[in-house]
């Protein structure tokens, strides 16, 4: 069985898309009060197009490095970004890993570009439907804001999942740097437990993000780590998955 997405068509007759090779994720439940509406609008992108990116980016700047090694003069095209954090959840009342899923233009175009073999002037949403970016991944955000990164952490659980909780029962976990071919950036991964009571809302992101929250349960987890297995998430996130199977998951 494969991982399957709904796309609707323009009748509005739901169809199911199975994601070759892809590894099985069994039944995602979905939690948020809305996430039926947000998954069909995560899946509605149209208009899509590809332009130069403005110098004044906040998030992304790109730049070459020159330098000398060994005696010889290099030179490497890198891209300045922001530092984030990444959290694991499991809430025990319902003994599952809280993840999240989302559009993720960068997955997008890495489908369209390795199918083409370049950029394509235009697009067809036919041949390659918005449902080929969408990703399962940690809860997680961009350090962006002049706070302890633990808080940053604190308001991603509230504002991604819908759940309140206090900073001292968020763990520390890993720091690493992400990205090392065209980055390098800093990305500090936690671990933090909660329980149905601690959920004040929804979640589904701020600032016009759609976010499905999903759970996932500990043999689905394990499924993610198969070998060979092929999945729709960051590496972060089988890390994060790996370290909780490991060192903090029940015992079967």
């Amino acid at each position: 069985m494969y991982l399957r997405i709904i796309q609707l068509t323009k009748s509005g007759v739901k169809k199911l898309l199975p994601l070759a090779n892809s590894v099985v994720f069994g039944n995602i439940h979905r939690v948020n009060k809305s996430s039926y509406n947000s998954f069909v609008e995560m899946d509605k992108v149209t208009a899509l197009r590809y332009e130069r990116l403005p110098e004044d980016s906040p998030y992304v700047k790109p730049f070459r490095m020159y330098y000398t090694q060994n005696g010889v003069e290099k030179s490497w095209d890198l891209l300045k970004v922001h530092d984030s954090v990444a959290i694991i959840i499991y809430n025990k009342s319902r003994q599952c890993l809280l993840l999240v899923k989302q559009f993720r233009p960068a997955v997008y175009h890495g489908v369209i570009s390795s199918a083409e073999g370049h950029n394509p002037t235009t697009i067809d949403l036919q041949k390659y439907p918005a449902q080929l970016g969408i990703t399962v991944e940690l809860c997680a955000g961009i350090v962006d804001k002049s706070k302890p990164l633990v808080e940053i952490a604190k308001e991603e659980i509230l504002e991604e999942c819908g759940y309140d909780v206090p900073i001292d029962r968020i763990e520390t976990v890993l720091t690493y740097r992400s990205g090392v071919g065209a980055t390098g950036a800093q990305q500090t991964l936690y671990y933090c437990e909660v329980t149905d009571d601690d959920k004040v809302n929804s979640g589904g992101g701020v600032d016009g993000e759609i976010i499905d929250v999903v759970e996932l349960n500990l043999p689905e987890a394990q499924k993610l780590l198969t070998q060979g297995a092929k999945v729709i998430s960051p590496p972060s996130c089988l890390l994060g998955i790996l370290w909780f199977l490991t060192n903090k998951a029940p015992k079967q």
